[in-house]
């Protein structure tokens, strides 16, 4: 074990970082964009605020062609815009966009699935007071949805992990590079069993806050 660590504890703590900078990099950038895009599935729907059958297909639309193309396939679709945007398509900086590109839709559903828990007689209710629309989003349904909401994140969040991983085919970067440059292509199989028990703990950690802050909401 200590001659294990010596060798490899270097690399699968670097691993460890870009893993993580590639999650919170793109969780971020995800929430940014699946937040509002959420918030106008739910403004557009039939019986909205903003009910607009129109748009509301169109973001529909747009959100399931997304989500049906599995991740590997996007990552290599939209290798030309990666390197447009990002100026490469390797390291953490070169998968940034594709995450955010397969994470964003994602983020937009769970939070439109969230906010239509928050009971619609409450928002008539806002309604019926003279409240404008932006308040009634942020004062009512959003704060309604919380806790839902963190749930549904953190989900995401693990859903990203599990992203990074299977970006490493294409350099990346992070455990799931590691896993599969040493523990696969090279057969060491204990890099492998190393990296797997990191990605459980990571995983562990990540579900555990994620339950304590929702539940924490739900209380206030």
């Amino acid at each position: 074990m200590a001659e294990f660590i010596n060798q490899w504890g270097d690399a699968i703590w670097q691993g460890f970082i870009q893993t993580m900078q590639m999650t919170v990099i793109s969780l971020v950038l995800s929430v940014l964009v699946g937040i509002p895009l959420g918030v106008s599935l739910i403004l557009t729907r039939k019986g909205g605020q903003a009910e607009n059958p129109g748009l509301y297909a169109v973001l529909n639309a747009i959100i399931n062609v997304i989500r049906s193309i599995p991740f590997i396939i996007l990552l290599f679709l939209i290798l030309p815009v990666t390197k447009l945007i990002a100026g490469t398509t390797i390291g953490v900086q070169g998968v940034i966009f594709p995450l955010v590109v397969s994470c964003a839709p994602y983020v937009a559903r769970l939070m439109e699935s969230a906010m239509l828990e928050v009971d619609h007689g409450v928002i008539e209710a806002y309604q019926s007071m003279g409240i404008s629309t932006t308040k009634i989003v942020w004062y009512v349904i959003i704060r309604e949805a919380r806790s839902p909401m963190i749930l549904g994140l953190t989900i995401a969040a693990i859903g990203l992990i599990g992203e990074t991983a299977m970006a490493g085919l294409v350099g990346a970067g992070g455990l799931g590079d590691l896993a599969y440059q040493f523990g696969y292509t090279r057969f060491q199989p204990d890099v492998m069993y190393a990296v797997i028990i990191v990605l459980i703990v990571i995983v562990q950690i990540i579900q555990s806050l994620g339950n304590a802050f929702a539940r924490g909401l739900k209380k206030n």
